[in-house]
């Protein structure tokens, strides 16, 4: 295909079709018989040529230049066309060159959608874009990169201009979408105009961006905005040159403002919650020759509607706390910064002074309001230390680690807050929960609360990951050494308040041997999941933790671990698991990390467990899961069984002595035991007490001799309704024991209706060793018809029994 372009004489336009650098000569220009690389049609020229390739987009770029004298002749004021028509489709650039004194002002006005400004190295998305470059006597100062579809209506300048506009090959935009009008002087490089309808956000830099801003120049933006809408402004990039006379300023004129023109600093914050129209100009200074420096800015307008009730502020009272920052930021600060054409939420402590991100001291009251559609959106982080330095002045007081009111009757969403807790190396911290107690999250067991505790141990070396925790579990207290950092995190809602009580507590206490020590108190009706600290790394080399395990009396713990082995090798030192009850005489339990762990096992009574780490090989680490489940204790059926068993013995002596006093009181005859001086009274029961064996020794004899017996003739001459009954001695001719036998109990006949002819056998009694015993006994009612039987025992009754056996033998 050919093409054929013819420019007027007069139009001073030239067209100048080139390689685009960097690329071999594949394709070539043919115009009749001449192969070139490049061809310049200048006015005048009517030329017709031809690509020896088929896509020459890929090798050839194309500038369209046009000169405008407006200072020897009138301008062409108006829109501005793209001249000549007929182009083949490369990648072109339209140049206008517009030559005009310093004494008027040109100006450039964009039709819709209007333009916006792009940083240096941003492509605009449809690669249309617009480059406007300020010309005063012979230098060239670039006012900006633009895009289409921004806010950016017209830019005004002082003296000539060169603006150009890039289109790419596939473009079909067929005019400029700007117009060339005449304007006064105004005083200054550039007034840059930017007009918003609705809620928006546009990013501007200062002339020559990132390089430095012409020395001593002022330059202007007007925002044209609605009065139901606020502005904020937000300085996100600057520099400052060396100045030797004037300073470097940044000036406001606010419509209603009592003090027009509003100066402030480029170091300030910038005025925020603006309502309506306002200017904001920049000021050079004189620079340094030696080293003048480099002033620049980039910065950021936030158009948005303001609060629903923009009167609403809310009160924050940090005037009691001490060490304290309260920050207010958007959801994912600091590493999530979302993008700048997105509507702001923003939060203000005075009615000009609003930022994205806020941040309160203590020490002072605040009264803030939000410029923010979505609250939603924001979020509130706050931080609090407490130190000890010196255990005498803090050991016996409790910090209450629970988050403010005044933070809490927010709008917002609490995020976190952060407890940094900082004591001396002989200062350790100690943290409880007295009524809610504490649970350990762990893969088996999470957490389900609106908030947690992330609980960090540090010194400069090392940190320690003690763990996560929330409210509603068996953990009563956590003693821990180094500085440690608390932070609640809230979820869902993440709203605290009186509903979801805090009761966690803090207190300083005296050097503790190990790293970590938890005291549980184990919940009957759950399992206890306890995890060592640190467990996605490990627990880090020659770190010791121990878990103190509360058992009530009425119960049973069962412990047990989830695995069989530590899972480490030791590189040096050992690795060992201690488990030990607090009662007298406990057996402690000891594995080393080549050891199985403990089998499951039942504690009756109050334990430690304790994990101290060697220093293991490389890519091993040690982490131990283990769980406590308490049980009411069961009582053993053979300790039952005794004690019933005991029981029924003890109540049949009861009643036995009863039936015995009871007979004694009926027949009024006491009976009466004759001590014999020739029997061993040692206390019977002893091993190797006695001389003599039971063979040869009198230990077995023993003697009870009623009443009867030796005043038996008086009570038979005193006409007596009793006679008594007189057994004697009978040798024992069985087996004999080694230990003594433990005297028997009295025992009485049953009273029995007069038998003349029969005499009546003694009750049997069998002691352990089998001894006989002889017993007299006082027989009521038996008649006088028997006193033959007694004519034959009468005697002597002084002389012993045993005596009588003597001499019977």
């Amino acid at each position: 295909a050919s093409f054929t372009i013819s420019l007027h004489k007069a139009g001073s336009t030239t067209v100048l079709i080139k390689l685009r650098p960097g690329l071999s000569p594949n394709c070539r220009i043919r115009t009749k018989n001449v192969i070139r690389s490049e061809l310049k049609i200048k006015p005048g020229e009517n030329v017709t040529f031809a690509f020896t390739c088929s896509t020459p987009e890929k090798y050839f770029i194309m500038e369209i230049q046009k000169n405008i004298d407006c200072v020897s002749g009138p301008c062409p004021f108006g829109d501005v066309h793209l001249y000549p028509p007929g182009l083949p489709r490369l990648n072109r650039t339209y140049i206008w060159d517009v030559k005009a004194s310093t004494k008027a002002g040109l100006e450039l006005k964009f039709s819709t959608p209007w333009l916006r400004q792009i940083e240096p190295g941003e492509a605009c998305p449809d690669s249309i874009s617009y480059n406007i470059n300020s010309c005063i006597d012979n230098a060239t100062v670039k006012i900006g990169t633009f895009c289409r579809n921004g806010s950016v209506s017209r830019v005004k300048l002082l003296g000539g201009a060169v603006m150009s506009l890039h289109l790419p090959w596939n473009s079909s935009l067929t005019t400029s979408g700007f117009s060339i009008a005449n304007r006064a002087s105004i005083k200054r490089l550039c007034v840059i105009e930017s007009v918003w309808k609705g809620e928006s956000s546009i990013t501007l830099m200062s002339p020559n961006y990132p390089l430095g801003f012409p020395e001593d120049e002022l330059m202007t933006w007007q925002f044209v905005i609605p009065s139901n809408m606020r502005a904020s402004v937000f300085f996100h990039n600057y520099s400052l040159s060396n100045c030797e006379r004037k300073e470097e300023r940044v000036e406001y004129y606010i419509p209603g403002s009592p003090s027009n023109p509003e100066v402030f600093k480029l170091s300030d914050n910038q005025p925020a919650n603006i309502a309506g129209t306002f200017n904001m100009s920049l000021q050079g200074c004189d620079q340094d020759a030696q080293n003048p420096g480099i002033l620049r800015l980039l910065f950021q307008v936030v158009i948005q509607h303001p609060q629903v009730d923009e009167n609403v502020t809310y009160l924050i009272d940090l005037s009691k706390e001490k060490n304290m920052t309260v920050t207010i930021h958007l959801e994912g600060w600091p590493s999530l910064i979302p993008p700048k054409s997105e509507p702001m939420c923003l939060t203000c402590k005075n009615p000009r002074t609003c930022d994205r991100v806020l941040t309160l001291t203590s020490g002072a009251v605040y009264r803030i309001s939000f410029l923010c559609k979505d609250l939603s959106r924001l979020r509130v982080t706050a931080e609090k230390g407490i130190g000890c330095m010196d255990i005498r002045w803090c050991q016996r007081k409790i910090y209450s680690l629970s988050v403010p009111k005044a933070i809490t009757q927010l709008p917002i969403r609490l995020h976190k807050f952060i407890w940094k807790l900082l004591a001396t190396d002989l200062i350790n911290v100690e943290i409880t929960s007295p009524s809610l107690k504490l649970q350990q999250d762990v893969p088996e067991q999470r957490c389900n609360t609106s908030y947690s505790y992330s609980i960090v141990s540090a010194t400069p070396e090392t940190e320690l990951d003690v763990g996560v925790f929330c409210p509603g579990g068996s953990i009563e207290k956590i003693q821990m050494r180094n500085n440690i950092t608390i932070s609640l995190k809230t979820f869902g809602k993440g709203l605290i308040n009186e509903s979801v009580p805090q009761d966690l507590k803090m207190s300083f206490v005296p050097h503790i041997k190990d790293e970590c020590i938890f005291t549980v108190s184990p919940n009957p009706k759950a399992k206890v999941y306890l995890l060592t600290p640190n467990w996605r790394y490990g627990l880090p080399p020659y770190i010791s933790i121990s878990w103190l395990i509360v058992v009530p009396s009425n119960q049973t713990a069962h412990l047990r671990f989830s695995e069989d082995r530590m899972g480490i090798a030791c590189e040096v030192g050992r690795a060992y698991v201690n488990i030990k009850e607090e009662t007298l005489g406990a057996e402690e339990v000891v594995r080393r990390d080549d050891e199985l762990l403990p089998q499951p096992r039942n504690m009756r009574h109050n334990f430690w467990v304790n994990v101290s780490n060697c220093k293991p090989v490389d890519k091993t680490r040690l982490t131990l899961l283990f769980w406590v489940t308490l049980a009411d204790k069961q009582i053993d059926l053979g300790i039952i069984l005794a004690v019933v068993a005991g029981t029924g013995v003890l109540t049949a002596i009861g009643l036995t002595v009863c039936c015995v006093k009871k007979k004694k009181k009926k027949t009024q005859n006491p009976m009466v035991g004759v001590y014999n001086a020739n029997v061993n009274t040692q206390m019977p029961g002893k091993k190797n007490l006695f001389r003599k064996g039971r063979q040869n020794n009198e230990s077995h004899v023993y003697a009870v001799i009623d009443d009867a017996v030796v005043y038996g003739h008086l009570l038979k001459e005193s006409n007596g309704s009793v006679t008594p009954e007189v057994d004697v001695y009978r040798p024992f001719d069985g087996p004999i024991g080694s230990l003594p036998p433990s005297p028997p109990p009295f025992s009485f006949r049953k009273d029995v209706k007069p038998s003349f002819n029969t005499e009546e056998e003694p009750l049997p009694l069998t002691d352990t060793d089998q001894d006989t015993y002889t017993f007299a006994h006082q027989k009521s009612g038996q008649s006088e018809g028997n006193g033959d039987a007694n004519e034959k025992d009468k005697g002597d009754t002084s002389v012993p029994l045993l005596e009588n056996k003597e001499q019977d033998g």
